[in-house]
């Protein structure tokens, strides 16, 4: 029997999703998209889910689009639009899932991380990379245009010149470069990644899960909004965190001065 295309593996809160097509550089196709799509719904709306730590299999994180099977459709005369109208509704639902639900979503960028894996770093809360890690936006050098998100999240990161010149050069970036340019958070050694991508990942999960959301969702407002609309944001966020259960006790741990135990609530 075949493996499934995500693997799903659960340490408390946490939850580590790994794209599983190793052999193709986990390019993406449909079964994988659906399988990735099916488990984050299932993490969004899991309360017991407190973060969610995105990888890929073997030596890649995941290579983009699979070429092979866009040129297949092409040669048997069947519409390569068809078949990215389609292949895209599965990816955009994942993304969207990632960018929407509660829960911070971190990205462990263990190897290559092109075109559509590109996008799916950027549409992470938090990036870590492998040193040997390489970033890589790769649409325009197969005659496609950006796709996953990447041109709503990119250019918020970069600024919008900077996007345009990655999309058009297709420069491959190393992941202290991506770092530099901020999109990627923390550069950890190839030997020692997974385990310092868990114990990051782990952190977060231990953490207050609605104030990280809420945070989630200012910073998702902030571009849109007006000073006094961000404000109104922030005042309703923060007094409904003041109700919560891990409101309570971390002001109670730092009083007590001792490390706070939060629960999600």
């Amino acid at each position: 029997m075949a493996e499934a295309p995500v693997l799903i593996e659960r340490d408390g809160g946490l939850v580590t999703l790994t794209l599983n097509r190793p052999d193709s550089y986990n390019a993406i196709d449909g079964a994988m998209m659906q399988g990735l799509l099916d488990a984050l719904v299932e993490c969004d709306e899991d309360a017991s889910v407190r973060a969610v730590l995105l990888t890929g299999a073997g030596k890649a994180f995941c290579a983009g689009g699979d070429l092979k099977a866009m040129q297949a459709e092409d040669a048997a005369a069947r519409s390569v639009g068809v078949f990215l109208k389609r292949l895209t509704v599965p990816v955009h639902g994942a993304i969207a899932t990632m960018a929407r639900m509660e829960k911070p979503v971190i990205g462990a960028v263990n190897g290559v991380a092109g075109g559509a894996g590109f996008s799916f770093a950027l549409a992470c809360d938090l990036v870590l990379a492998a040193e040997s890690a390489a970033f890589t936006m790769a649409y325009t050098k197969a005659g496609l245009a950006p796709d996953g998100g990447s041109s709503f999240f990119l250019p918020r990161v970069v600024g919008p010149k900077r996007a345009y010149e990655l999309m058009v050069n297709n420069a491959v970036l190393s992941a202290h470069e991506a770092r530099d340019l901020g999109i990627v958070n923390e550069v950890y050694r190839d030997a020692s990644f997974m385990a310092e991508a868990r114990a990051y990942a782990g952190r977060i999960a231990a953490g207050p899960t609605r104030a990280f959301g809420a945070a989630k969702r200012l910073i998702a407002h902030s571009p849109e909004s007006s000073l006094e609309t961000q404000m109104e944001h922030e005042r309703r966020a923060i007094a409904a965190c003041g109700g919560t259960e891990d409101f309570r006790e971390g002001v109670a741990a730092f009083v007590d001065k001792r490390p706070a135990k939060f629960s999600g609530n």
